[in-house]
Formats: C-alpha cells, structure tokens, sequence
C-alpha cells in the first residue's frame, strides 16, 4: 500500500476536477481526498494499492475533458491507512 500527495496546476477548477478525480477514485477503490486551492491548483491525497494509485497519479495528468494540466507534483509518503474513503472538500 502507498500514500501520494498530489498538486495539479493548470486549468483544473471550473471543470469538474474533483468530481471526476472522485469518480476515479471510487473505481480504483483508492481512498483519500480531493481539494481546490485558492492559486488555482488541485490538492489530492492518495492512498491505496501501488499500482491503483499509479493509476490516480497518470489520470491527473490528463483530467477530465476541459482540463489543461500543466503540471503534476507528486511526493510519496508513508503509507498511513487514515481513510475510509474518498471525499472532496470544501
């Protein structure tokens, strides 16, 4: 199991990003959460299986239609098992 902390720059609010990173993140079954920023980027949490995360990390840098990601940070963590779910919050 791994834990990544995700920053996604570019035009990613006003298009649904969190909702569709939600979906995404139910379907893989990888818990954490999602988050605007006020300078325009997205924040995620990501814990789960290697490979289900990989997947989370490689569907940022696409996002949903209407999205142009400029950027993707991602730093691993220590995997910490803190979550039930996969929220977005406000």
């Amino acid at each position: 199991m791994v834990r990544a902390h995700v920053f996604v720059s570019g035009l990613v609010q006003g298009v649904f990003f969190r909702m569709h990173t939600k979906r995404m993140a139910d379907t893989l079954n990888v818990k954490g959460w999602v988050r605007n920023l006020r300078d325009g980027r997205v924040e995620a949490v990501f814990e789960g299986r290697e490979k289900d995360v990989e997947k989370m990390i490689e569907w940022c840098k696409k996002g949903p239609s209407g999205a142009i990601v400029r950027e993707v940070n991602v730093t691993f963590q220590e995997y910490r098992g803190e979550f039930k779910d996969f929220r977005i919050i406000y």
